[in-house]
């Protein structure tokens, strides 16, 4: 036997709090003699509110604008009372008010899942990638604004073109001192936290379906830079008369014999000098970005930049193992490094990480087991990448070779018909 439920629903205004003769809109629902209020977040005039009819008065644009609206709200709130009781579920204010507000069941919104998944990534994520989620949550809210003219948008609205139309903004997006619009692989990182965003929330059970599980990733095939023998044989013996770059020479060397990232190199202090398994000293940390421990022998060029630092002043006033810079600046002077040296590469600081990949271990028979282990990667397959590029250079190089003996082959044929002759 259905239990009989009572519903009501009234409008009124916050004149108490009017500020500039303007206030709130609330609606008052009521079921079974228990009440509940709704801000409509809409303001009005106070003078055009008749407390007693509990609407507009008047025939101004803006009386009927409002009318028209609480009709509107009137419908929605009853279609619901109406939806719930037909489903033969228990009927509250409350629930009534999180329908109408998108707050009920399968009525989760995407920035409530950015925000729920802010909260748990703060203790758990590195810096750098909760900085990458922001951005991402920044382009989210701009093409949400710009696109779809929306500060917001419920989770079982998205859709397999949602994330194409938001792909095409990236690809069309110049950030404010980009000097040009995102690449593909940006843009693809981009849509990959968004994916990850989505699918938590049908792990959440917040939504029945992926709608974004048919797409992939297509990322643009990039070469890595590294230093060869040669170049990193200039800037290891080039003698800089500015003490600038010198320091700067050395933290790039040290990141080539270690594989250190800047952001780990410069948290280094004694403490991570210990003995390791072989009775030599290690250097031992942990990487940021993944939390991975990573154990690096000294090697005697690594001891030598150690030594020369130990007593620095510089190194004296902040307790760490070699000079501190910030990585903008670091970046800027390696180009002034590269031009003193003759390297016509863009050198950056990462890429040390990348000649130690390639240049110092691998070329010289290290193992890609070894070589993953001492870089800190979570994954073989990230290693294989530098296994890649090394193979693309012998390739290269052979090609090179080929051309050579062909040269020379030419020439001999030539000269033994000129000889005949």
């Amino acid at each position: 036997m259905r239990t009989k439920t009572t519903f009501s629903t009234i409008f009124w205004l916050q004149s108490s709090r009017a500020i500039n003769n303007e206030a709130l809109l609330y609606a008052r629902i009521t079921v079974n003699q228990k009440r509940l209020n709704v801000s409509l977040k809409k303001k009005i005039t106070v003078s055009i509110w008749d407390p007693k009819l509990k609407k507009a008065k008047g025939k101004s644009a803006e009386a009927k604008q409002i009318n028209q609206y609480l009709t509107q709200v009137n419908a929605q709130l009853f279609q619901i009372y109406q939806d719930l009781s037909f489903k033969n579920q228990l009927i509250t204010a409350q629930l009534i008010k999180s329908n109408f507000l998108g707050e009920g069941e399968n009525h989760k919104t995407l920035n409530e899942i950015i925000e729920y998944h802010s909260s748990k990534m703060k203790s758990t994520f590195a810096k750098g990638t909760i900085i990458n989620y922001g951005i991402t949550e920044n382009y989210i809210s701009k093409f949400l604004e710009q696109k779809r003219k929306t500060s917001d948008i419920y989770l079982n609205q998205l859709d397999y073109k949602f994330l194409c139309d938001f792909e095409d903004f990236l690809h069309n997006l110049w950030p404010k001192g980009h000097p040009k619009a995102l690449g593909q692989n940006t843009v693809i990182k981009h849509i990959q936290r968004l994916r990850k965003l989505v699918t938590l929330s049908f792990h959440l059970e917040w939504i029945n379906k992926d709608p974004f599980i048919r797409w992939k990733p297509i990322f643009e095939k990039t070469n890595r830079q590294f230093l060869s023998d040669n170049e990193l044989s200039n800037l290891e013996t080039y003698d800089f008369i500015s003490e600038r770059l010198d320091r700067v020479r050395d933290l790039f060397i040290f990141s080539c014999y270690t594989g250190i990232a800047y952001v780990d190199l410069m948290k280094l202090t004694k403490n991570n000098i210990a003995i390791g398994i072989d009775g030599n000293q290690w250097i031992i940390t942990k990487r940021q970005k993944t939390k991975t421990p990573v154990k690096v022998p000294i090697l005697e060029r690594t001891k030598a930049i150690i030594d020369k630092y130990d007593n620095h002043p510089m190194t004296q006033v902040t307790g760490m193992l070699l000079p501190s810079i910030t990585n903008e600046k670091l970046n800027v002077f390696l180009k002034e490094v590269a031009n003193f040296c003759g390297i016509k590469k863009n050198l950056t600081f990462h890429m040390a990480r990348h000649t130690f990949a390639t240049t110092v271990t691998l070329t010289n028979g290290v193992p890609i087991e070894t070589v993953s282990k001492l870089l800190g990667h979570t994954k073989i397959s990230t290693t294989q990448i530098y296994a890649r590029v090394i193979e693309r250079k012998v390739s290269d190089d052979m090609n090179n070779l080929k051309e050579v003996l062909n040269i020379k082959k030419h020439q001999n044929n030539t000269n033994n018909e000129e000889s005949v002759s």
